[in-house]
């Protein structure tokens, strides 16, 4: 787990663009298979609303955990005994 989070730390970029192909292909994968009446146009464009709404849950988590390593690590310094 440990260098899953290395990796994606050192590429961001390149993890939020993997997150978005996978949301966009997911969701006209799903789309295309409930035979839904919608134009292809709007078939992507859902598509991309939801990829945009799993890279905003993504990036809102990994600032949550960042807080909270932040202040972990903040308490950790301030109550930790000098050896």
């Amino acid at each position: 787990m440990e260098a899953i989070q290395s990796w994606v730390s050192k590429n961001k970029l390149t993890s939020i663009g993997a997150l978005w192909a996978s949301g966009i292909g997911a969701s006209l994968a799903y789309n295309s298979r409930t035979r839904s009446p919608l134009k292809p146009s709007l078939r992507l464009i859902h598509a991309r609303m939801h990829s945009q709404a799993l890279t905003l849950a993504v990036l809102s988590g990994a600032a949550v955990y960042h807080h909270y390593e932040k202040s972990v690590m903040e308490r950790g310094e301030g109550t930790a005994s000098p050896k």
